[in-house]
């Protein structure tokens, strides 16, 4: 790890604790101190077990060599940190931005159930608000077995809606649900009540769900009414590949021989950072093994860190892991991708080979 980085994650961080503890300052200038001293622990783990220093380099194509001691962040240590600030929320519950920094870190960490559960005490900290009804909703998905967004989840989304009626990320997922109970028309209108709200190359990912949407419902291809897809979104109304023009489209597939090699309880994980800034994931995704080949999308709703989204960037570095004992933290018999440097809006799909020589 550089020191540029790690000063930058340091003090970054720091200010993230110390705005998260803000409330605890007056009334327990103690529990506050221990806070803003966990949670670097938190990102500098979260960065170790996650990040590759080496793909910061675009240069650097090949499989990350094994860390040096004096720069890993003990495992214990980073679970005592997390420990901690369970503690202080324990202590003083009535924090929601300290409940979404547990839930941010147990989602990268893997504990999808854990992530949900913190949402969840964050809203009840904060019951109407809208952003924290989406975390909660999209985190109960990613907990569910099939990855559904159940009855609890939609109602959330729906309740989001109806106090923050612009907010799309509550609307995309309104009509992720509608396609999974196989309410094919009703998603297709409800994307296509956003199209008028959103960017020209949004408009052309979303047109291109709204017609997959409208071939499953039996309705006509041309269904979408042309006048609401504007820009990017109209040049690219007929074609099937425009789903990337939203986030950006990845492929991961295993090298040959590869998948031999790795057992049942593989996870992948697909990641994206900034080249030029923190080693923080700006979007990561996380995958049963058992997926690949995947055809993923990372967006703006895969950030690890609501202050720094995919959207914000020019170029990303790109890289997917296979875990083998499917674990966040990084193991001798891990397999990685090579890192590849993408310039931001891509049209074309990221191909990624994880085993390659």
């Amino acid at each position: 790890m550089s020191a540029a980085f790690a000063l930058a994650a340091l003090l970054g961080s720091l200010l993230v604790a110390a705005l998260v503890a803000a409330p605890l300052r007056r009334t327990a200038p103690r529990s506050w101190l221990a806070v803003v001293a966990a949670v670097p622990l938190i990102a500098a783990g979260l960065y170790q077990l996650e990040g590759t220093p080496a793909a910061l380099d675009p240069a650097a194509r090949a499989p990350a060599q094994p860390e040096d001691a004096a720069t890993r962040v003990d495992p214990a240590e980073f679970a005592e940190a997390v420990a901690q600030l369970r503690a202080e929320l324990a202590r003083n519950p009535a924090q929601p931005e300290g409940w979404v920094l547990l839930a941010r870190s147990l989602a990268v960490q893997g504990d999808a159930a854990g992530a949900r559960d913190a949402y969840a005490k964050a809203l009840e900290q904060a019951p109407d608000e809208p952003a924290l009804m989406v975390e909660l909703a999209q985190a109960s998905a990613q907990s569910h077995p099939r990855h559904l967004f159940d009855d609890a989840a939609l109602a959330l989304l729906q309740r989001a809606a109806a106090l923050q009626p612009m907010n799309q990320r509550a609307r995309w997922f309104i009509g992720v649900a509608q396609r999974q109970r196989g309410l094919h028309a009703e998603a297709a209108d409800t994307w296509e009540s956003l199209l008028p709200d959103v960017d020209p190359s949004t408009a052309a990912s979303l047109a291109a769900q709204i017609r997959d949407a409208r071939a499953a419902a039996g309705q006509p291809r041309g269904a979408t009414t042309p006048a609401l897809v504007t820009g990017a979104g109209a040049a690219a109304g007929d074609d099937p590949e425009a789903g990337a023009a939203a986030g950006l489209r990845v492929r991961v597939r295993l090298a040959p021989g590869v998948a031999e090699r790795i057992g049942a309880q593989a996870t992948v994980f697909v990641m994206a950072r900034d080249p030029d800034g923190p080693p923080m994931p700006v979007a990561a995704e996380r995958h049963p093994a058992s997926a690949l080949p995947l055809d993923i999308v990372l967006d703006d709703g895969d950030s690890p860190m609501p202050t720094r989204v995919l959207s914000q960037l020019d170029s990303v570095l790109v890289s997917a892991r296979v875990s083998v004992a499917g674990s966040a933290e990084r193991s001798a018999g891990d397999l990685e991708s090579r890192a590849v440097r993408v310039a931001l809006p891509a049209t074309d799909a990221v191909e990624l080979v994880i085993g390659a020589e």
